[in-house]
């Protein structure tokens, strides 16, 4: 089979353009499938879309020449604070507090909206790479010496291997006939940005509610971003509400805190489940973020767990094509399924259990959760290696991109 690229990747969220920054760096021919018109995804102005990234996430965009330019757009977050909450009640008086002091790497992570870092990777592809944007991977053939994608304009390319980056619903999962487990949550999360008179001070805030936990997360100036997870019936009932009735079902949850709140940007909501793929590669397929692990936004740890596996696939794959090795071969893709999936599902099961045990009102467990969160907060070497999961410092063996080094 003659090769029109090394590496073909399905999906032009964020994983997919950055696996294929990466790749071209080092090197290898790429490929992206992108369904979104790239353009019309650049001009986009603010809606509110931020991401919690982690130090080692930073450190791969760093890698990536990209942090630079994306460091002044991005805010700090200094400080983490989790508690239990009730409407109107204000945060329990025991609670989980992190403070970047502690640890010598700096913030524990940074809030960089969608939009900024999408146009980062958008430029960094310009000359590097086949961009396809605005068309589908509809169907894929894998052959003994390479794969074969169909795109929706009837065109096809010829790739040593194919990577799906295309989300929880992944095609390339689905017709490689890869099964996936998990469960729904039940649960919808409204996400939103507001304004608000007193500065964050970097701090976020994390309140437990039964019906679901409520992220505060601080964005640059008077601004932060909501992610609000409700009850499936609640979340539907909230979004159907005009902007001005939003906010007052807000306000008792969010507290005063803030000083007066306002809407910045547009509203969404998104359901929540839990969602595994039983394997990450097969010959000449593998996957990367959603599509091999969708899990609950508890810990914002979504984009960073699929930058993890970039990292990983990343380096496994041009090491092996250093070395003269088949990059599609299993043996060599098997290499990135064992570095990956068992940190992935440890963590997806993590925040599942957490969501959990955090969803109840029973007042004995209320008790018991709130004492576990003082004594955290009251020793500092638990502090400080709840602090260094959090900013992505405890993967073991860590992908050289998540020190900062180039491949």
């Amino acid at each position: 089979m003659k090769h029109d690229v090394d590496v073909l990747i399905a999906g032009g969220g964020l994983n997919g353009p950055t696996l294929a920054l990466a790749l071209a760096n080092a090197g290898l021919r790429v490929a992206v499938v992108d369904p979104r018109p790239a353009q019309a995804r650049a001009d986009e102005g603010f809606d509110g879309r931020a991401y919690a990234l982690a130090v080692a996430s930073r450190r791969l965009l760093e890698a990536l020449d990209l942090w630079r330019d994306l460091a002044p757009k991005s805010q700090p977050i200094r400080q983490v604070k989790a508690s239990q909450g009730q409407p109107g009640e204000g945060a329990g008086a025991l609670f989980l507090h992190f403070d970047s002091a502690e640890i010598e790497e700096g913030p524990v992570g940074y809030m960089l909206e969608d939009r900024f870092l999408y146009r980062a990777l958008l430029a960094g592809m310009t000359d590097k790479i086949d961009h396809r944007a605005g068309l589908s991977l509809v169907a894929h053939e894998v052959a003994e010496a390479g794969v074969t994608g169909e795109l929706s304009d009837g065109s096809r390319i010829h790739a040593r291997l194919l990577i799906g980056a295309d989300g929880r619903g992944s095609g390339v999962a689905r017709r490689s006939g890869i099964a996936r487990q998990g469960w729904d949550y039940g649960q919808t999360a409204l996400v939103a940005a507001i304004d608000h008179d007193d500065a964050h001070q970097g701090i976020a805030q994390q309140y437990f509610m039964a019906t679901g936990p409520l992220a505060i997360l601080p964005l640059p100036g008077n601004r932060s971003s909501v992610v609000w997870s409700e009850t499936r019936r609640n979340a539907a009932a909230i979004a159907s509400l005009p902007d001005d009735a939003f906010l007052e079902v807000l306000r008792p949850r969010f507290g005063d805190y803030l000083g007066n709140i306002a809407l910045a940007g547009a509203r969404f909501s998104y359901p929540l489940s839990l969602s595994l793929a039983e394997r990450y590669v097969l010959p000449r397929i593998a996957l990367v973020g959603d599509a091999a692990h969708g899990v609950h936004p508890v810990a914002g740890q979504g984009l960073n767990l699929g930058l993890r596996d970039v990292a990983a696939l990343a380096e496994t794959l041009v090491d092996a094509a250093r070395r003269g090795e088949d990059i599609g071969a299993i043996d060599v893709l098997e290499r990135y399924q064992g570095w990956r999936r068992f940190d992935a599902t440890s963590l997806a099961l993590g925040m599942d259990a957490v969501n959990q045990i955090f969803g109840t009102d029973n007042p004995v467990i209320r008790l018991a959760r709130g004492l576990g969160m003082g004594a955290v907060t009251a020793v500092p070497a638990l502090r400080r290696g709840f602090m260094r999961q959090a900013a992505g410092l405890s993967v073991d063996p860590m992908p050289r991109m998540l020190t900062g080094r180039p491949l």
